[in-house]
């Protein structure tokens, strides 16, 4: 049965914000599980570039959530991570019930940003370059490939019309800004997490003056798009702890690291024959490499539940078990196809970039680290398209009094808790709340992640620092 989320009367419910802005349209929204909600949808039109006055002019798209507080302050804009998400098909699925949360202190703006969801006017490259799938391919060879693919597909993005140089985070800050202009809002309220906590320290550089407050969790500093090895490392060693405090878990994989290194070698020696039935019913053979396991163990630190996948995987390949890389495999890529990129969520990790120092860091690291430098591709586009690096400048952190409130997983394997006390040095009314056991998609990890942005909300010191989350159960699944 569908559920309607509604005041008294609609009426009410407007009365307690801005009526619709201009060319916004009334709707009513339906999440994933049949509730619907009255809200309006909404665009506006911004310079694919604004340092080219005769750059072409893009959407940028959105659903606004009224408030639901007589009192309400600014609106609250959802930045979603990736980059690439889309900040309408968050609140469609995952956090619904927190956007439906947080209109009790404002409009709540579910954005698409620029060149995601709605707001996507951008042609997939599909390349003239492929993986070999059952030869033996060097690294070297692998990443060749992909730079070409990179350098082609720049070139036909450009040959449809797309100013490549336009899609980068400064750019994506801005746009923030002109929406918030749009609203006829004075300030606004950033919440974003991962990628979208990025875009909120290029946002606090470029319009501090017109930001509330800032909610965020799973922090990526602006020179952080490039992950250092030697903290993937030291991530594994927590991950380590919470399985040896499971006896199924701690028995069955022993030490997680001499268990990937084993895999690892195993498969640098001899690659292995995969034949995965596609989802039509054929059966492709692919040559698995250790960049492969590399690559997939990159996809799946993100949190608990995926971690227990991973080190199931291993598992299953340190005993020569195939089956589950050959469903995996199936989901994952048909092998021998070209290579295909998407436009916003490549140019704007390239983009971000890197400074000399980080550069150096990973290069070193990444010789010793069991992921290498696998775990951010955009690594091995380095050098390819300069003209699209936003320079040192934009990666130095922002510095503000502007309040902050940060949480942060234990067992976040994609952004490390040392590097997010790092991309908020210069924020100066940081509250950092922990939580045990989450990893780095943890807002809905725990109900107290909802009480503890309310308290910030409100304005309200908070109880507690930490919030303690059970761990899942780590074992591998019969």
């Amino acid at each position: 049965m569908k559920k309607t989320i509604t005041t008294a009367s609609l009426a009410l419910l407007l009365g307690n914000t801005a009526l619709a802005a201009p060319g916004e349209e009334a709707f009513t929204f339906e999440e994933k599980d049949g509730q619907t909600v009255e809200a309006y949808r909404g665009r506006i039109e911004v310079r694919e570039n604004r340092q080219n006055p005769d750059s072409r002019m893009i959407p940028v798209t959105y659903v606004r959530f009224p408030a639901t507080s007589d009192n309400a302050g600014p609106p609250i804009i959802y930045l979603a991570g990736g980059p690439g998400g889309s900040g309408v098909r968050t609140a469609k699925y995952r956090r619904f019930d927190m956007f439906m949360a947080l209109r009790a202190y404002g409009d709540v703006i579910a954005l698409d940003q620029r060149g995601t969801g709605a707001s996507d006017i951008l042609p997939e490259c599909t390349s003239s370059r492929a993986v070999p799938p059952t030869e033996p391919l060097s690294d070297a060879g692998y990443i060749a490939l992909h730079r070409a693919a990179f350098e082609e597909c720049l070139a036909f993005w450009k040959a449809e019309g797309v100013d490549v140089t336009g899609y980068n985070t400064v750019e994506n800050a801005r746009d923030i800004d002109a929406l918030r202009q749009h609203l006829g809002a004075e300030k606004v309220v950033l919440w974003g997490t991962s990628y979208g906590s990025h875009l909120a320290f290029a946002a606090l550089k470029e319009m501090g003056d017109h930001v509330e407050k800032v909610v965020l969790s799973s922090a990526e500093g602006l020179d952080q798009t490039i992950k250092l090895p030697a903290r993937t490392d030291s991530y594994f060693d927590r991950l380590q702890a919470a399985v040896d405090s499971q006896p199924a878990a701690k028995a069955a994989y022993g030490d997680i690291k001499a268990m990937m290194a084993r895999v690892h070698a195993k498969l640098d020696a001899n690659p292995v024959l995969l034949h995965a039935k596609m989802k039509d019913g054929t059966v492709k053979d692919y040559l698995f490499h250790k960049r492969d396991m590399q690559q997939l163990a990159s996809y799946f630190v993100s949190d608990p539940w995926s971690q227990q996948r991973l080190l199931s995987l291993y598992l299953a390949m340190d005993h020569d078990v195939m089956a589950p890389f050959e469903m995996l495999l199936a989901e994952w890529f048909v092998p021998g196809d070209p290579i295909r990129m998407d436009a916003m969520s490549t140019m704007m990790d390239v983009a971000s970039g890197m400074s000399d120092e980080r550069r150096a860091l990973v290069k070193a690291q990444a010789r010793e680290g069991l992921l290498g430098d696998w775990l951010n591709f955009s690594y091995h586009y380095d050098g390819v398209a300069p003209n699209l690096d936003l320079g040192d400048a934009f990666r130095t952190g922002p510095v503000s009094d502007v309040p902050v409130l940060l949480f942060s997983g234990t067992l976040d394997g994609r952004t490390y808790l040392d590097g997010q006390v790092e991309a908020t040095t210069g924020l100066a009314n940081l509250t950092h709340v922990t939580v045990v056991n989450a990893g780095h998609n943890l807002f809905m990890s725990s109900p107290e992640v909802q009480t503890a942005i309310n308290v910030f909300m409100e304005g309200k010191p908070q109880p507690t620092l930490t919030i303690t989350n059970d761990l899942m159960d780590l074992s591998p699944r019969q």
